[in-house]
């Protein structure tokens, strides 16, 4: 009995503190603090079983070594919640008791073998093994998936005319690798004595305030250099040839700072390489999280200026008399790519790169004003930094994952928003939501995973694009429009308009696109005031016969704001055979407004499904207590038809369909448990619009009566199902 106690004390000590040896990063191999964190488990053991054998030496009816194992497990417990698991604690508590509930089953099994003993053991048993068996799956889709719309034989947008290479095909340049940085490296060698170019390096202590205290000693012991002199450290992909060629910079977001991250973007770099366009991925490892803590954000400004930093180094190159770098970059032409808490630097920077002074300290002067023409942000952040970032006069790209369990919401669409064009020269900014898709796999080296060990072993992987499938619609867009803002190949603002234009080199998924571009004449926003019967100039607005006719600031999955209002439609028609009249929402157009119309503009709606159950908000208590029984209605197919009116009552009309298709609500299932999404990450899903165009040719050519330059009215007329909820944003008019 006593080794076999022992025997379990000592599995209790390898289990508990390996898990957390293994994976508490310091740098040392993981095999080795697995160990150290064994040793520390037996350590306590015997720290405890000596303290209980020194508080009950004159009892011996006390059984020290029961309650040591007891106390061990629970300290154990105690240092993975500390050290080791991220778990919501009413569910970590739970499998904590489960775990302690089977140490004490084991225990009794061991002493003595009883019915009850047998009995408790084997329950406790079946409870584990259904607990480990659930966390070594990768999960299951409980949504089926469908075939987007926006791929469908339905989809009627004329792509014959639209001709485009694949944007993610290599092209024809050649491509050669090299790196740059300090030369003297710590910890990588291809910053070290592999590098090409060595660099100075920079003083931002202005910038991190925040590199102090714990922080600073471990990071400084482990890479040798500190916030007054951080590297430029870089990877590139050159395209062979004369030049002078565009040149984009590629920074990686928060990751462990000894799991580099900068060499997960070489997919990206090779293409953008092969297309004419040099491709740097940036090495800012060293501002990442480490077991010494986080900066929370508060690293922000470091990582956007020390981007405009490395582009200050290679304008020195550019114009270096005798360099091997000497006029081969066109610093006209310049793009910035970030990931995550990289998406939201990169537009710092933008913002960074027109500024005389640091705004947060003006100690540090900036000199910059590069010709930054476009920023991407993959699945970013956004107020990490403590500022809000408003951009102007540039090209704008997020892609965003419906599975991204990191930034669980679309966070990129409010530096859209915010953006703001106040020139002349023609420019656009877009949103892609790619269902499935997470936040890591845009890295190769993050993978499917948006957490580390253990907590990720609570997340559904099943529902997830496979890596490489991601990495291609990230190349597909990327590219895209690198081809357009860095080369001015305008034709590829088409994949932005209506994906299905990139249907043949996308995985078959749901892509819901945003694009507006510069020219954008917008008759309603909803945002101006709190009338939901005005909107700009004199314009006028009625809604007749529906169900739900609110404005509202749109919300995110966990209850956070989209920064963005919208107008939501329901209606509900008892017999949709029998009901004669039809729910209606009519815009009757502001001389202003009508002044838009041509047939060398589109008609553009921002717009997506709602939750038809927002309908029972019409429903008594009494009613709803009587639905409560009923078969829930199904998820309905949404459609409706635009028509337009002139001044002499002439009238068009076309169904939302006949240009891109309305896709039902994109559920997400990012943990196991259904009840850990909801605590975790909120609801199954939060409202994604995506922008429809409508040239006006389609209009006219239903009735050559019609006046597309004297519109008098636009209505919704909610005729193709019987019920349902839609949600309106921006109404405008746009050039093709």
């Amino acid at each position: 009995m006593k080794n076999r106690l022992l025997s379990f004390i000592i599995l209790v000590s390898l289990i508990f503190y390996g898990i957390v040896g293994y994976h508490f990063l310091t740098g040392w191999h993981p095999i080795v603090m697995m160990f150290i964190g064994i040793i520390l488990g037996l350590l306590i053991n015997l720290a405890v079983y000596g303290l209980l054998n020194l508080l009950v030496k004159s009892s011996h009816k006390i059984p020290v070594k029961f309650i040591t194992a007891i106390c061990s497990g629970i300290i154990g417990f105690i240092v993975l919640k500390l050290f080791g698991f991220g778990w919501p604690t009413l569910f970590f508590s739970a499998v904590a008791a489960l775990g302690i509930l089977f140490c004490i089953s084991l225990y009794l099994f061991l002493r003595k073998k009883t019915f009850l003993s047998s009995l408790f053991f084997g329950l406790m048993l079946i409870g584990v093994g259904y607990i480990l068996f659930v966390l070594a799956t990768p999960g299951a889709d409980p949504y089926d998936k469908e075939v987007p719309l926006a791929f469908s034989e339905a989809d009627n947008f004329s792509i014959a005319e639209v001709v485009l290479d694949n944007p993610a095909a290599i092209g024809s340049y050649k491509v050669k690798t090299f790196t740059y940085g300090s030369g003297t490296d710590e910890q990588r060698e291809e910053f070290a004595s592999g590098v090409t170019y060595k660099t100075n390096s920079v003083n931002g202590k202005w910038l991190i305030p925040d590199w102090k205290r714990k922080k600073r000693k471990w990071r400084e012991r482990y890479w040798g250099f500190g916030a007054e002199n951080f590297p430029l450290n870089g990877r590139v992909y050159m395209p062979e040839g004369e030049g002078p060629f565009p040149l984009t910079l590629i920074v990686h977001g928060n990751h462990s700072m000894i799991d580099y991250s900068d060499d997960g973007y070489g997919y990206l770099g090779n293409l953008l390489a092969s297309r004419g366009i040099i491709g740097v991925s940036v090495d800012e490892n060293f501002l990442n999280a480490h077991w010494s803590g986080d900066f929370m954000g508060k690293e922000m400004p470091a990582r956007a200026w020390l981007l405009l930093k490395h582009l200050e180094q290679w304008n020195n190159w550019n114009s270096e008399t005798g360099h091997e770098l000497t006029g081969k970059i066109d610093m006209d032409n310049i793009m910035l790519v970030g990931h995550s808490r990289g998406g939201e630097a990169v537009s710092i920077a933008a913002a960074y790169n027109k500024l005389p002074y640091f705004p947060d300290e003006a100690k540090e002067k900036f000199n910059f004003n590069y010709n930054i023409k476009g920023v991407v942000a993959l699945a970013p952040t956004d107020y990490r930094y403590n500022r809000q970032i408003i951009l102007k006069d540039i090209n704008y790209l997020s892609i965003q994952g419906s599975y991204d369990a990191d930034e669980v919401s679309f966070w990129g669409m409010r530096p859209y928003r915010r953006l703001q064009y106040t020139d002349s020269i023609s420019r656009f900014k877009s949103g892609v939501y790619i269902h499935h898709a997470n936040h890591g796999q845009f890295n190769t080296t993050w993978g499917n995973s948006d957490f580390g060990a253990p907590t990720k072993w609570l997340l559904n992987l099943a529902p997830l694009l496979k890596e490489e499938e991601q990495q291609e619609t990230a190349k597909v867009f990327v590219s895209a429009f690198a081809e357009a803002t860095l080369k001015n190949k305008q034709g590829y603002r088409a994949i932005f308009k209506n994906v299905a234009v990139a249907k043949q080199w996308l995985p078959v998924e749901h892509y819901l696109t945003h694009y507006e571009s510069s020219n954008l004449k917008s008759i309603a926003d909803f945002e101006e005031d709190l009338d939901i019967t005005t909107a700009k100039d004199s314009t006028r607005i009625q809604a007749m016969d529906v169900a739900l006719w609110k404005e509202q600031i749109l919300t995110t999955r966990d209850k956070n704001s989209q920064e963005n209002s919208g107008v939501i439609l329901g209606w509900d028609y008892e017999d949709s055979k029998s009901s004669a009249k039809k729910g209606v929402y009519e815009v009757s157009l502001s001389n202003a407004a009508t002044s838009l119309f041509s047939l060398e503009s589109s008609l553009q709606i921002t717009l997506g499904a709602g939750n038809h159950e927002w309908l029972d908000v019409n429903l008594t208590e009494e009613e709803k207590e009587k639905k409560k029984d009923d078969e829930k209605r199904k998820v309905p197919q949404l459609d409706f038809t635009i028509q337009l009116t002139d001044i002499l009552d002439q009238t068009v009309a076309i169904k939302v369909s006949e240009v891109k298709g309305i896709p039902k609500p994109l559920k997400s299932r990012f943990t196991k448990f259904k009840f850990l999404d909801k605590e975790m990450i909120g609801d199954d899903w939060e409202i994604q619009l995506q922008t429809y165009h409508f040239p006006l040719p389609i209009f006219t050519s239903k009735n050559a009566d019609f006046n597309i330059e004297q519109i008098k009215s636009l209505k919704f007329i909610f005729d193709q199902t019987a019920y349902g909820v839609v949600v309106v944003d921006e109404i405008g008019v746009s050039g093709f």
